[in-house]
């Protein structure tokens, strides 16, 4: 059954509309014709389907709404001023301006009610499906019987046709369908106008019959004969994908851009341009307004919609004391709840990670597999996988089932699965593991080779942008994968991340150093990516160099010197025990050699500078550095007389220890260099 519609319901639309007008109109920038179109539809969302409340932007209990579209924030901020969330008049009359809580895009932690921060076309979508996956699972951690609807909720998502083509949202909209994602709604506004005009310049296929065979309930919804929203059939169609259980629901929803603008509407200008002085009052008088008035909002309409803050209390009030008696009743469970929600760890979780002995060789590949299995043994949140490369990645959780919908006939399938299979869609795990992260109670994983980070960068960016705690697993690191070639040889990738602000990358040099980052990526909650060995490498002896701890700050000395070092060798992942034996063999030469591991240089500059002068005395000038990519971003530490052994160049179809000697990774080659440094200092 549809929800009573008033007449003020009428007139909130129509100041919408105004609103996004004039909000544009004022700063002469910005994205007009969507918002005015999508008013009657972001309306009946926050006003009748939504289960949400605006005076507690974080509860539980509520739903999820992503603008995909994010150009379009008007829709959403206009929403959020209405229902109370803490926007005002004056936030909306200073949309894109420095410091507002209205800024040309939404951004996740800066706007009460903004859920993610989207903009990047097709990454809201993803990222949607990631929250409904993420629902899912911690329905399994906290009611896997179902015996309460306490945790059941829906995520709800605005789409543009933008947002359609970009192959993100393919990847991940397919992934939906195989899980069967029924909390997922769609509402797909197919208004056909893009900057460059009719999206039938290049978007033509059949988007209904794509979802569909993607698995996906399609539901259409016409426009009404005037070109407006038909806002009873959406409604209609918005209930029906309430009550689908067992797939993911696309409305595919016919509109037109800027309606009611005389002159605007259906036209690309509309898009991306204030539609002007004329065009604003003209398409007021329509709205039955006043065209001498901006930002007019009647007392009795923001009255009117702000009675959603008395409504949700009542939901609220219900929904609390079935939460109560369900912790009576579940005081394990809500043990657990409390602990997930204040994003804690249990207490000496770390024990479980294991120390690794020395004498032996593993790649941190295999040692950041065995460090993820223990993990999982003491942290029930914690959830992954990759991107078809579970094997080569190390990324299983052994026993830990695939998280598959309940009619998978796959082996193993459980919905409430601790193993995500992404399929080989890097650039859709990316943003899936951000909405797992976004959505609030787990820690979630996802691995591939290193070399198709670059597949995934603009969901890297994203969680750094939104300081989210994704995790991103990356094998085979360099060109000591080998055999493979260049196509998987990463050579400007580490480099490239480390240029992400806010985003620590950890190339471990041993198997203790990869438990330790681990153990710190957890603690650290932020985003943070492991580049990982595919060939073995010794595990160090810590009884004769130095603490695996220091892994801790970024950058140790691993061995040292007993007075002061000639030469300071700064290494990083396998590169490290090569470094230490240069540093035995420099001392044949009577040359003290310090060396440094760096396993993350973002961490390291966290440090105070004492400890960085500790480690890296400004005094000593001499210095190597040794990592098999590009040294882009080694002058730094290096400085004017010291030498970078890099790979300047993609690799080669050839063993790992072929490739290393013809490159210059050679415990000899960093001798050289460390006796060429020395000389240019004196």
């Amino acid at each position: 059954m549809n929800s009573t519609w008033s007449k003020l319901d009428d007139r909130a639309v129509q100041i919408s509309r105004a609103l996004a007008m004039d909000a544009v109109q004022k700063i002469g920038a910005g994205h007009p014709g969507t918002a005015m179109a999508l008013a009657p539809v972001a309306y009946t969302l926050f006003q009748k389907i939504l289960r949400h409340d605006p005076s507690d932007p974080n509860w539980l209990g509520r739903d999820r709404f992503v603008l995909s579209a994010g150009h379009s924030s008007l829709t959403l901020y206009i929403q959020l001023y209405l229902s109370g969330y803490g926007l005002e008049l004056s936030d909306l009359k200073s949309f894109r301006t420095a410091g507002s809580k209205t800024p040309a895009h939404p951004e996740f932690g800066h706007t009460k009610g903004v859920e993610i921060t989207t903009g990047p076309l097709g990454s809201g979508i993803s990222s949607a499906i990631g929250m409904a996956m993420a629902a899912r699972y911690e329905k399994g951690l906290l009611d896997s019987a179902n015996e309460t609807e306490l945790f059941n909720h829906d995520i709800w998502v605005i789409v543009s046709d933008g947002d359609l083509q970009e192959g993100i949202s393919s990847e991940a909209s397919s992934l939906a369908g195989t899980q069967q994602l029924g909390n997922l709604n769609v509402i797909y506004d197919d208004n056909r106008i893009s900057i460059e005009g009719d999206t039938h310049l290049t978007f033509t296929e059949d988007v209904a019959a794509r979802y569909t065979s993607y698995g996906w309930r399609v539901i259409d919804v016409a426009m009404k004969s005037d070109g407006d929203v038909d806002r009873f059939s959406l409604e209609t169609a918005m209930r029906q994908a309430q009550s689908e259980t067992n797939k993911p629901t696309l409305i595919r929803l016919k509109s037109v851009i800027a309606w009611p603008a005389p002159n605007a509407r259906g036209t690309a200008k509309s898009h991306g341009s204030a539609l002007g002085t004329e065009e604003v009052a003209a398409t007021k008088l329509i709205l039955d307004l006043d065209p001498e008035e901006s930002f007019a909002v009647p007392a009795d309409v923001l009255a009117h919609t702000r009675e959603l803050l008395s409504r949700t209390a009542i939901l609220r009030a219900k929904w609390n004391l079935e939460f109560n008696e369900w912790s009576e009743l579940n005081p394990q469970k809500s043990a657990l709840l409390k602990r997930l929600q204040s994003r804690t760890l249990p207490k000496e979780w770390e024990k479980a990670i294991p120390v690794f002995e020395s004498g032996k060789d593993i790649a941190t590949r295999a040692a950041s597999g065995k460090v993820i299995n223990a993990i999982a043994e003491v942290l029930p949140e914690f959830w992954g996988g990759s991107a078809d490369l579970a094997d080569s990645n190390n990324t299983s959780i052994e026993g830990g089932k695939s998280f598959l919908p309940l009619s998978s006939t796959m082996k193993d399938a459980n919905p409430y699965g601790r193993i995500i299979h992404f399929g080989i869609r890097e650039h859709a795990m990316g943003a899936i593991l951000n909405g797992i992260s976004l959505h609030g109670l787990t820690r979630s994983f996802g691995g591939t080779f290193l070399v198709f980070s670059d597949y995934m960068r603009g969901a890297i960016r994203l969680a750094a942008l939104m300081d989210i705690a994704s995790i991103f697993v990356w094998t085979h690191d360099s060109i000591g994968l080998g055999e493979d070639g260049p196509t998987h040889q990463p050579v400007e990738q580490i480099a490239s991340l480390r240029l992400i602000p806010n985003f620590a990358l950890i190339r471990p040099a041993d198997a203790n150093e990869t438990a330790v980052a681990w153990r710190e990526v957890l603690t650290r909650n932020k985003p943070a990516g492991f580049a990982l060995s595919r060939q073995s490498l010794p595990v160090i002896d810590r009884s004769v160099y130095g603490s695996v701890e220091g892994v801790a700050k970024g950058a140790y000395i691993i061995c040292d010197t007993k007075s002061a070092p000639d030469v300071i060798l700064i290494a990083t992942g396998s590169e490290v025990h090569i470094a230490i034996s240069a540093a035995e063999l420099l001392q044949s030469h009577s040359i003290s050699a310090r060396v440094v591991s760096a396993p993350s240089l973002e961490w390291f500059e966290e440090q105070e500078d004492s400890y960085k002068q500790s480690v890296l005395p400004a005094t000593i000038r001499a210095r190597v550095s040794i990592e098999a990519g590009v040294g882009s971003g080694w002058h730094k530490y290096v400085g004017d007389a010291g030498e970078i052994i890099s790979l300047e160049h993609f690799g080669a179809s050839a063993s790992a220890s072929e490739l290393f000697t013809e490159y210059g990774f050679t415990a000899e080659n960093i001798v050289a260099a460390a006796l060429r440094t020395i000389s240019n200092c004196k």
